[in-house]
């Protein structure tokens, strides 16, 4: 039986056309962006496609399109092998990463791509992004899916969704994935690592876990910053969750008007996440003595997890109505091969 694929298009520069009016680029529908890629017909697949309406610049991507997405693959699951969402670029690492969370019992592939350049342009690296990722998704090895999780794939290479951050804006190569190896690369043939891709230990209905929980708030340390701003973060209103991106290896600055407003926000329920700025590496509180003040205001280490990753996990980890012990419990552990620990 041939494979079977559904493409999701929710928007980004993949799909978008210059607008004669100002010179902007604004997305279009599928119909009009597969008129560029009649490859796609050549692999005999059984190819699909559901657009969303309206199709998004990801700069507009919320936790409910999420949610679609999700709600998207689960209606759809047990008609296709595998799924690629179309998706732009500068949120694609935190969709992806929420989808990791969001699905559960997942055995078909997901794979998010998108390009640089609009797929009608000449140079556009859109063609072999998508084509790649369809094969991907349909790809099998004894009757088993190849990789049966959230991806991203761009510029010849595989990476776990959740592992994933955009790099750059003007190169082909958007996207990396520090401190995990990449699960295939596409060079004259796909080398697949499969010593690197989770395969699932047994196989249930997929579930959806829609339930998120967006109040929280990133809080990157500088040289300089004042007072007054860690405190208005640390006291907004229904604030629940921090995910505090510190220098190195999870240090911050020992000054006591720190301390005293982090052990303030922990003892007042809010869990606190503390990851690196460094893009490879991870956290490792108490190592220096800038980060014990840390440790003893209870905040949770985020060992080597992306912003994306750690970001997602809390607004899906909150969403789950758990017990202050549970969440701390749950952030530390490696729940869709998001962290080394």
């Amino acid at each position: 039986m041939q494979p079977s694929v559904l493409i999701i298009y929710t928007g980004g520069t993949i799909g978008m056309v210059q607008r004669p009016e100002d010179g902007s680029l604004a997305p279009v529908n599928f119909d009009e962006l597969s008129k560029e890629i009649p490859l796609l017909q050549k692999f005999g697949y059984h190819i699909a496609s559901i657009t969303f309406d309206p199709v998004l610049d990801s700069s507009n991507m919320t936790p409910e399109v999420w949610v679609k997405i999700a709600r998207t693959i689960q209606e759809n699951y047990a008609q296709y092998d595998g799924f690629v969402v179309l998706h732009g670029t500068d949120t694609m690492a935190y969709s992806a990463s929420a989808l990791s969370f969001m699905l559960d019992n997942l055995d078909k592939p997901v794979v998010f791509t998108g390009s640089q350049l609009p797929i009608g342009q000449l140079r556009t690296d859109g063609k072999e992004n998508l084509l790649t990722s369809v094969e991907i998704a349909a790809a099998r090895k004894n009757g088993r899916p190849l990789v049966p999780e959230v991806c991203i794939y761009f510029d010849s290479k595989l990476y776990r969704g959740n592992r994933t951050s955009k790099i750059d804006s003007q190169h082909f190569r958007a996207f990396d994935s520090a401190n995990y190896p990449a699960l295939a690369v596409a060079g004259v043939d796909i080398d697949y690592a499969e010593e690197f891709i989770t395969y699932p230990v047994s196989q249930g209905i997929l579930r959806l876990n829609t339930e998120l929980c967006t109040d929280v708030v990133l809080l990157k340390i500088f040289p300089g910053i004042k007072p007054s701003i860690v405190k208005a973060i640390l006291e907004i209103d229904q604030l629940k969750g921090v995910v505090l991106e510190s220098y190195g290896s999870g240090n911050v600055p020992n000054f006591e008007w720190f301390s005293k407003l982090i052990s303030a926000a922990t003892q007042k329920g809010i869990i606190i996440v503390n990851i690196s700025q460094c893009s490879g590496g991870h956290v490792k509180m108490g190592l220096y003595e800038t980060s014990v003040a840390l440790q003893n205001a209870d905040v949770v280490s985020g060992y080597d997890m992306t912003s994306e990753a750690a970001i997602t996990k809390l607004m899906y980890l909150l969403g789950q109505g758990l017990s202050q012990s549970e969440l701390v419990n749950y952030m530390t552990q490696n729940l869709k091969g998001e962290i080394t620990n």
